[in-house]
């Protein structure tokens, strides 16, 4: 390496070229000087010391908590400059809604940067202001180390974007960072309803008043003694369209904003700092580092402005950076512990960002909600912040949100009952359906009963059947249960009578399907989705399109006479589900199954009737609904699975999901129970906690009708929130249950919750006692310059 001093063992980098003077740049370059004096550090910035962009910036505490350890000096500078405060208030419809305890500090952004330049002065940095930055791979074969720091428009990044491999994502709203010269009192959210669309503010203090400030009615300019305040204004590209925001400069656009928000603003005027209308940029790079060069900060990745954490990310990374480089052996090795140790946290925060921004983008949809209920779903819209999280934060206003709600004193909201039809459930936890592929010609046997006999037991209020095959040719594999026969209904009956018996007050649903192109497979634990090796049965579907071309069998198309002889045999189905006992029947029209395989284009290219328009593809589905439900008896319910995307390019569109709930509904479901995707293998879904509710979310909230959230909903505090934040009216969790069959009993002695919405079975209620427990969440960020444990 380019000045590198033998050492053995070691390869430490000491000519050091950091490009971007923004505050994870300059704090890269202090840690790495302050590790060791010995190395030159230059930082590169085109644009003078006094100048930035935004105003304030936003630390947590876990963040300052590092930034103390690694540098005590920074940390006492900050100290005595940030603003802090507890409360968010949300501003809708006339009413302000505050809840507490929720711990924020922010300072001005120049005055960060001011901070961070004088201590790279103090500790021999060399900042080079008003200079382009040679390219990173001039800089690399004379530097040892080459840190980009060059933001969101990094050229580091595009110039070897054949190494970093970025993929950039522009989202649906415009927003512009402005400043208010007065100091607010809170975080606030305000909601505007305009003749345009809805608009909304984020706003912030970043300075404190002067102790010797006095009100006065002089004109605000950037220089005041009343403090400053961050306010972003934000809204849909439409809605920006039909403002005329988009033919407005920046002084306009700060007139029209503040006198759409002039009630926070008390009248206020606002300003900007070269500040113009963008639409967000998420970044996500498959490559952090490239020789030498290592990405940081926005450069590497962003995260939304909404939940904080840009600056917050820059200057974690740069903690962490500074820290491998001293750990690790060479440089290689430095740079990939850096991007293992960091890229969890990041993905981590890119999750919680995502689900803020798209909680943004679709505002106008939650806006008729209840007041507390809109507070406490926009307080909790990244999940990071819960219902168990804000109960301890704020236990006055999340009990205020439980009131509402309708939870009686002492009872969680997963543990409220919820009535469909005739069925009155005694709390909202759904045992998913789980294919169990262990029966014989379709017949359930001893571990099924023991299987849904146990989760009856362990206190949810709906158990579902896996999905109960209709024909032999509907199955997925030889071991899927049927009702295509009435030794079928008997063992069913069988089952059904245990759980009414055993668990009284326990429902038991059934889901019917047909398996279409996805059949004659093998168990899941053999391998998944492999056709079987021998006594293979033909397969039908909306098309002749096989699942995965060269592996799977091709279907044929139904016909006419194909169409009707399946409706009747879901008829069919139906009728002995009735005799068995079952208290509600789900109808299966998700994961790329025959139904499922009619509603999306992906699978669905027929030309006749049942295909083209989304209204065609429902057509059969819709058929099959109505011939069960004439059959199914009235009192009891009937629900419809359905996948609301296919995660393709070309599949199932939200506004189809939309269409394809409210077509059920008007049908007579009385719930739509919410999955995505198996439609197609080339599928990319994102994955993450709850990765699926946003779908609940949009078809409850656009519908209007009832609907079951599915998808990686794991403990109850995620129960509870989604329950209460009104983007679900049940949840249904099936892995959960699997490792732990009294999931729902041990939920509520988690919660100290004796009531009669989860009882104990008599001879289980010696164990009902809660026993020590720990959870963890998100990885958690490195936050001191040691080891890490």
């Amino acid at each position: 390496m380019a000045g590198a001093i033998a050492v053995p063992g070691r390869q430490r980098p000491l000519r050091i070229a950091v490009v971007g003077g923004g505050p994870g740049g300059l704090y890269a370059a202090a840690l790495l000087k302050r590790l060791d004096p010995a190395r030159e550090i230059t930082v590169w910035e085109r644009n003078a010391p006094e100048d930035t962009f935004g105003f304030g910036v936003v630390l947590s505490d876990e963040t300052l908590g590092g930034i103390e350890h690694a540098d005590p000096e920074v940390y006492r500078a900050l100290q005595d400059e940030f603003v802090r405060w507890d409360d968010i208030q949300i501003v809708h419809r006339g009413r302000t809604l505050t809840s507490s305890g929720h711990g924020f500090a922010a300072l001005g952004r120049r005055r960060l940067l001011e901070l961070l330049h004088a201590r790279c002065t103090a500790l021999g940095v060399r900042l080079r202001f008003r200079t382009e930055a040679p390219s990173a791979a001039e800089l690399a074969a004379t530097h040892d180390l080459v840190v980009a720091a060059d933001g969101v428009h990094s050229r580091t990044r595009e110039q070897h974007a054949d190494v970093f491999r970025p993929r950039i994502t522009a989202h649906r709203c415009r927003y512009i960072w402005l400043a208010a010269d007065f100091a607010l009192d809170a975080f606030r959210f305000e909601i505007a309803e305009t003749e345009h669309g809805v608009m909304q503010l984020h706003g912030y203090p970043y300075s404190r008043p002067s102790p010797d400030h006095h009100p006065s009615t002089r004109p605000f300019g950037p220089q005041n003694s009343s403090g400053s305040s961050t306010v972003i204004v934000e809204m849909r590209e439409e809605v920006w369209r039909a403002a005329g925001l988009h033919e407005v400069d920046e002084q306009q656009s700060a007139e029209r904003c503040a006198k759409i928000f002039a009630e926070t603003l008390g009248g206020r005027p606002l300003r900007g700092n070269n500040s113009a209308w963008t639409a967000f940029r998420t970044v996500v790079n498959d490559h952090w580092s490239h020789g030498r060069t290592v990405l940081l900060g926005d450069a590497a990745h962003t995260a939304h402005f909404s939940i904080g954490s840009g600056t917050k990310l820059a200057v974690e990374d740069a903690l962490a950076l500074a820290a491998c480089v001293e750990e690790q052996p060479t440089l290689d090795e430095a740079l990939a512990a850096y991007e293992a140790e960091r890229r969890p946290v990041v993905e981590s925060t890119q999750r919680a960002a995502a689900a803020s921004l798209r909680w943004f983008e679709d505002l106008a949809r939650n806006l008729d909600q209840p007041p507390r209920q809109f507070a406490f779903n926009l307080l909790t819209r990244s999940r990071r912040v819960t219902h168990a999280n804000l109960k301890l934060r704020d236990p006055h206003f999340t009990d205020t949100v439980e009131r509402d709600f309708g939870c009686p004193p002492g009872t969680p909201p997963m543990f409220t009952p919820f009535r469909l039809r005739g069925l009155t459930l005694r709390n909202r936890v759904v045992v998913s359906p789980m294919d169990l592929y262990v029966a014989e010609d379709g017949v359930p046997g001893d571990f099924h009963l023991v299987h849904l006999g146990a989760r009856a037991l362990g206190g949810a209020g709906l158990v579902m059947t896996e999905m109960v095959c209709v024909s032999p040719e509907g199955r997925i594999t030889p071991g899927c249960t049927g009702l295509w026969t009435d030794e079928q209904a008997a063992a069913w009956s069988r089952i059904a009578d245990f759980v009414h018996a055993q668990a009284p007050g326990a429902a038991f649903g059934v889901q019917l399907g047909h398996s279409g192109r996805k059949g004659s497979t093998k168990r899941m634990w053999e391998g998944i989705d492999q056709p079987l090796p021998a006594g293979n049965w033909p397969l039908a579907a909306a098309s002749p399109l096989p699942y995965r071309p060269g592996i799977n069998q091709t279907p044929h198309a139904l016909d006419r006479a194909g169409l009707t002889a399946v409706r009747e045999e879901f008829a069919a189905a139906a009728r002995r589900a009735a005799r068995s006992g079952f208290d509600l029947l789900e109808l299966h029209c998700a994961h790329g199954y025959l139904l499922s395989g009619f509603l999306s284009p992906l699978t669905n290219h027929r030309t006749d009737a049942y295909g083209g328009p989304v209204e065609n593809r429902l057509r059969f589905p819709l058929e099959v609904f109505d011939a069960i439900r004439e059959v199914w008896p009235e009192d009891r319910p009937m629900t419809v699975r359905i996948s609301a995307t296919d995660w393709t390019e070309g599949g199932t569109a939200p506004e189809d999901a939309v269409a394809i709930a409210r077509a059920f509904a008007a049908h007579g479901a009385d719930a739509i129970d919410v999955s995505t995707g198996q439609v197609v293998p080339e599928e990319r879904p994102e994955y993450g906690r709850s990765y699926q509710t946003p779908y609940a979310d949009l078809i409850r909230n656009t519908v209007g009708v009832p609907v079951i959230a599915v998808g990686a909903i794991s403990s109850w505090d995620d129960v509870n929130s989604l329950l209460l934040a009104g983007r679900a009216d049940l949840c249904a969790l099936a892995r959960p249950h699997l490792y732990d069959p009294h999931w729902t009993l041990h939920a509520a002695a988690e919660q100290d919750y004796t009531g009669p919405a989860a009882p104990w079975p008599d001879p289980y209620k010696a164990g009902s006692r809660r026993p020590p427990t720990g959870r963890t969440d998100a990885p958690k960020p490195r936050l001191s310059l040691g080891p890490r444990p």
